[in-house]
C-alpha cells in the first residue's frame, strides 16, 4: 500500500545498504589519483619547512622533486651537516660542494654530463630513501605539475653522460692499465707487470668532464712508436717503473 511506513526490520536493512554504498564511496574518493596527486610548492611555502619550525616536517627539493626527510632530521634539521638543503632546491650543490650563497641554486647550468649525471644519481637515491611529496614550482615543473623543457634536457643529458661513461670503461677496458702506489714517504710510482707505462689521454673524458685527464696505460716495446704516447718526467725511455 502506498505511503505505507516500512517495518523495523526492512528499515534497518536499508540502513545497513545506505552505510555500505557510503563507505564504498568514501574509499574509492580516498583512494583516487586526484586526492593522492603530489602537492606543488612553491619557492616560498618550501623555504617554511626548513626544520626551524619544530612543529613542521623537514622538506628538500632536488631536480623539483620535494622529499620529507624529516627521519635525518639529525642532518637536515637546525645545525646538521645537511641544512644547507633543507627548504630549498639546492640541485647544483650536491655537485659543486659549493652550499653558500649563489652555490646553493637549483640550475645546472655550464655542469658537465658527468656532474648533471651525479645530480640524476642524487635524485634517485631520494627516492629509494625517503619519501617523495611533491613538486617544486618553477624550473622544473610548471603550475601544473608538468615536466619541463628544462627537466627533459637534464634527464637527456644524463643519460648520454651515462652512455659516454659505459663506452670509456669499454675502451678502457681493452687496454692493461699500469699498477700504481703512493705513500707519504716515497711519493708515487707506477709500474708494469708486463709492458712500458705510459701516459695517454682519454678522449672521451671532455664530452664527460668538460676537461681532458689523461691515464697510465703498459704498452710492448714494439707499440711506442703510437702518436699520443707520453713518457713520464724523468723516466727512462724503455724503464717499466717510473717515479710519479
Amino acid at each position: 500500500m502506498a505511503g505505507k511506513i516500512l517495518g523495523m526490520p526492512t528499515f534497518i536493512f536499508l540502513l545497513g545498504i545506505s552505510a555500505v554504498f557510503v563507505a564504498l564511496i568514501a574509499a574509492l574518493l580516498r583512494f583516487s589519483p586526484e586526492t593522492h596527486s603530489p602537492r606543488l610548492f612553491t619557492v616560498e611555502e618550501l623555504a617554511l619547512y626548513n626544520g626551524t619550525d619544530e612543529g613542521l616536517p623537514i622538506l628538500l627539493g632536488i631536480l623539483g622533486s620535494v622529499f620529507d626527510v624529516t627521519k635525518g632530521k639529525s642532518h637536515y634539521g637546525t645545525g646538521g651537516g645537511y641544512n644547507h638543503f633543507s627548504g630549498r632546491d639546492a640541485s647544483r650543490a650536491f655537485v659543486s660542494g659549493n652550499f653558500t650563497g649563489d652555490g646553493l641554486t637549483d640550475s645546472l647550468r655550464g655542469l658537465s654530463s658527468s656532474e648533471v649525471k651525479s645530480v640524476v644519481e642524487w635524485r634517485d637515491f631520494y627516492f629509494r630513501s625517503y619519501t617523495f611529496i611533491g613538486k617544486l614550482v618553477g624550473r622544473y615543473y610548471d603550475s601544473h605539475g608538468n615536466p619541463t623543457k628544462y627537466l627533459k634536457g637534464v634527464e637527456v643529458k644524463a643519460a648520454r653522460g651515462a652512455q659516454l661513461l659505459e663506452k670509456q670503461k669499454i675502451e678502457e677496458a681493452k687496454q692493461l692499465s699500469c699498477n700504481s702506489r703512493w705513500s707519504q714517504d716515497s711519493g708515487g710510482e707506477v709500474w708494469c707487470d708486463v709492458g712500458i707505462p705510459r701516459l695517454v689521454q682519454r678522449p672521451l673524458e671532455i664530452a664527460l668532464t668538460g676537461k681532458m685527464s689523461k691515464r697510465c696505460v703498459c704498452f710492448k716495446e714494439d707499440q711506442l712508436d703510437q702518436p699520443g704516447l707520453e713518457v713520464y718526467d724523468g723516466c727512462d725511455f724503455l724503464a717499466t717503473t717510473c717515479r710519479v
